[in-house]
């Protein structure tokens, strides 16, 4: 039980693809420019590297190493395009939206990686709490860059979210600063990196405060010769 916590906790948080690998700098820059437009892209991310993982733990033992690569990429490419069908069959509004971007979900550093460096190693209950850790932290990357550049570009959250996944999401859409006029640079791709930076900083600023409170203070030392303390 420990080692699959250890698999949520490394996915979610200390191993994020975002904020700790900084991989899938492509989506992240492009699709953020709403909370709702990242949660669609990290949750059919988080399909696709679920099923990816699942299925190259399944096969590992048959694919020879030589061809390896290829193979994990064909059944990427091929669960890449199963979900754009079926997103433009089902969510239409939303594939209009993410567009050329689900296609190169294909190569995503994150997926191709995870199925290389865990699922080939590991049984597929392993392989598949990995791949919808390491998923669902993705989505929260996507989700926390694209909620702060809506709110600081447009002053609302999870806008169009009932247009993009359905009438019952319509709770999903906050007006956060009512008669905003907005600010353009954060809904730009300058504002994507602007964005990454500070939030990256301000996760580097409270990991330096913890440690700092962790370490205890270093006890007086007595003095050799008159034993009064320093």
């Amino acid at each position: 039980m420990n080692f699959y916590l250890n698999l949520m906790r490394d996915g979610l948080w200390r191993n994020n693809v975002i904020f700790t690998q900084l991989l899938a700098m492509c989506p992240l820059m492009a699709v953020t420019t709403s909370a709702t437009n990242g949660l669609g892209m990290g949750l059919i991310t988080t399909l696709v590297l679920l099923c990816s993982n699942v299925l190259v733990s399944c096969i590992r033992q048959i694919v020879p190493p030589q061809v390896r690569i290829p193979i994990f990429t064909l059944v990427i490419a091929s669960l890449v395009t199963l979900v754009d069908m079926a997103m433009n069959a089902w969510l239409h509004e939303l594939h209009k939206v993410l567009g050329l971007f689900i296609s190169l979900i294909v190569v995503n550093c994150a997926i191709l990686g995870r199925a290389e460096s865990f699922a080939t190693k590991n049984p597929p209950l392993a392989a598949a709490v990995d791949g919808l850790s390491m998923g669902l932290g993705f989505t929260l990357g996507l989700v926390v860059v694209g909620g702060c550049r809506e709110v600081l570009g447009s002053g609302t959250l999870f806008a169009g979210a009932s247009q993009l996944l359905g009438p019952h999401f319509t709770f999903m859409e906050l007006t956060i600063l009512p008669g905003y006029s907005g600010f353009l640079l954060m809904l730009l791709p300058p504002g994507g990196f602007i964005m990454l930076g500070l939030i990256l900083s301000a996760i580097r600023l409270g990991a330096r405060l913890r440690q700092k409170d962790a370490v205890p203070a270093a006890p007086a030392q007595a003095d050799a010769v008159g034993g009064c303390h320093l």
